[in-house]
């Protein structure tokens, strides 16, 4: 079960609301959907979480880049939403790269001048996605400093990790008027 939350900082506190992710399909819609919860550019949180799983938290701060922290990217990876947050970026990868090292393929199906389509499809099958993307957190663990919520006490956080946020930034009032 997912649970995905606004969190946008006012003049008068933390204002929340619950946000559908089902039509946001990069991170940078994902940093525009925040943008548009606070028209006066404050910081915007979107705290995404799947129970028992992994969490995120991005943090857009006006027109800047988002910012962006995952729990645990290999947990991630195999949600629809957390391959949201997985930019080539915040994995440390090339663009377009996904962990599959094409030199080391035989693409056109030859060695030594002879087809050979079995070497071929198994470095392919050998070089999956779930490789290049690491166990455990990744991102900016310093998201929340300013907020109030330490590095150590962000990569310390699980099961109810968003509840957790929203406690420390003096928000769980009004997180728990979305959940």
């Amino acid at each position: 079960m997912y649970f995905a939350a606004l969190l946008a900082r006012t003049e008068d506190g933390w204002e929340a609301s619950d946000t559908e992710l089902d039509d946001v399909e990069t991170l940078s819609d994902l940093a525009d959907l925040a943008r548009e919860a606070s028209p006066d550019e404050d910081t915007v949180l979107v705290l995404i979480e799947q129970e028992d799983g992994w969490f995120g938290v991005v943090r857009v701060d006006g027109e800047e880049d988002p910012r962006v922290y995952v729990s645990d990217a290999a947990a991630a990876a195999r949600s629809s939403y957390g391959e949201i947050l997985l930019t080539d970026e915040l994995l440390g990868r090339e663009p377009g790269d996904d962990g599959t090292d094409l030199d080391a393929l035989d693409l056109d199906g030859t060695e030594d001048g002879e087809p050979d389509d079995e070497d071929a499809d198994d470095g392919a099958a050998s070089a999956g996605s779930a490789d290049a993307v690491p166990h455990g957190p990744v991102g900016d663990a310093q998201v929340l400093e300013d907020l109030g919520v330490s590095e150590k006490e962000l990569r310390s956080m699980t099961g109810d990790a968003v509840n957790e946020i929203a406690e420390s930034l003096g928000a769980s009032e009004v997180l728990e008027t979305v959940r």
